[in-house]
């Protein structure tokens, strides 16, 4: 009886120490899970930055194009330019304007693509 004892507490003790272990598994899974959505997070916020960025440079780009397409054409309008100045000028804005079809035919899922072409921006280049 006595060794029956001894042997169901031996058993006892092999069962909670299996759980013991089966718990701290669970445990350690589910530390890595969190660790891996830390990386994942982090990743993301990492790249966050980079995306601003982009946005800023695509954003001056434009600013830039806009300015530059303006103050030629500002001075396209001017009354006392010389022939060859005006074809000079005229070169200028057709550049310009190849520019700005290049980077629409590049990228033509930008949303500021819809608003240049309701303005027919692709016609002034055949004019």
């Amino acid at each position: 009886m006595f060794i029956l004892t001894i042997i169901f507490i031996l058993l006892i003790l092999i069962i909670f120490g299996a759980q013991y272990n089966s718990l701290l598994q669970k445990k350690n899974q589910v530390s890595n899970a969190f660790s891996t959505v830390d990386v994942i997070l982090q990743k993301r916020n990492d790249l966050i930055p980079r995306l601003v960025t982009l946005a800023q440079m695509y954003m001056q780009f434009e600013q830039k194009t806009l300015i530059e397409t303006s103050r030629l054409r500002s001075r396209a309008t001017l009354k006392n330019l010389s022939d060859n100045s005006r074809v000079a000028l005229e070169d200028q804005i057709s550049r310009m304007l190849s520019k700005i079809i290049l980077v629409l035919e590049a990228y033509p899922k930008l949303k500021t693509n819809s608003i240049l072409s309701n303005c027919n921006i692709l016609s002034l280049s055949e004019v």
